[in-house]
């Protein structure tokens, strides 16, 4: 059976995994971009000739931003709309960033079309969400849940709450989600199923124990 963690959990595994096993914060989100990238191309209902990132400033958003670049360095067509107060990014989403201007991968804004993108990448929030969503966040989500494309959510569909498994005034629905390390306890309730889609659980080296044991 799968296991499942709490929020607090998940943010507990991350401290250890970074500050006392020593595996840098910018090493984990590589192996998570890299597993999103392929769950991806491992799911035939996503089309992605045509995709767009939907990034938040922290570091979902720098999650998304290594899969824009995995995506741009293997050739298909990639764009970035980020959402959020700029002065407030993460230092590993600022990393990723300047990676991301170095391949000069095109940036949208709020008034983009979604419908003329075959594949949205909601990497806007993780799981730690305690508020409801509002302001440029809510519209984007909603935006993306009007359109054509399908979705392909990051850790968890932005607004949905990770121990409930409640929406948080709107949420994504996605068509699959990429979830890091173990799912969160709301993703698996009946309410969730709706806005996860098909779960992927990925491997990226954070464990409860001192090896993996997410079967």
């Amino acid at each position: 059976m799968t296991q499942a963690i709490t929020v607090e959990e998940s943010r507990e595994l991350d401290d250890k995994t970074i500050n006392k096993i020593g595996i840098p914060s910018l090493v984990l989100m590589e192996r998570a971009g890299l597993k999103i990238y392929e769950n991806m191309l491992d799911n035939k209902d996503l089309d992605l000739s045509n995709v767009l990132i939907l990034a938040g400033t922290g570091n979902n958003g720098g999650d998304g931003l290594v899969v824009a670049r995995l995506l741009a360095t293997y050739g298909y067509q990639v764009s970035i709309l980020t959402v959020g107060n700029p002065d407030h990014a993460s230092e590993d989403h600022l990393a990723q960033a300047r990676i991301c201007n170095y391949y000069q991968i095109p940036k949208v804004f709020m008034n983009a079309d979604f419908n003329k993108f075959t594949t949205l990448v909601d990497a806007l929030f993780g799981s730690g969400l305690s508020r409801n969503v509002g302001g440029d966040f809510a519209t984007v989500i909603d935006k993306a849940n009007a359109s054509t494309a399908k979705i392909h959510a990051i850790d968890i569909p932005s607004g949905l709450n990770g121990d409930t498994g409640e929406v948080m005034g709107t949420a994504i629905k996605a068509t699959s989600t990429s979830t890091v390390a173990y799912p969160k306890v709301g993703m698996l309730k009946d309410q969730a199923k709706p806005y996860t889609g098909k779960i992927y659980v990925d491997d990226i080296g954070i464990y409860r124990g001192n090896a993996f044991e997410n079967e």
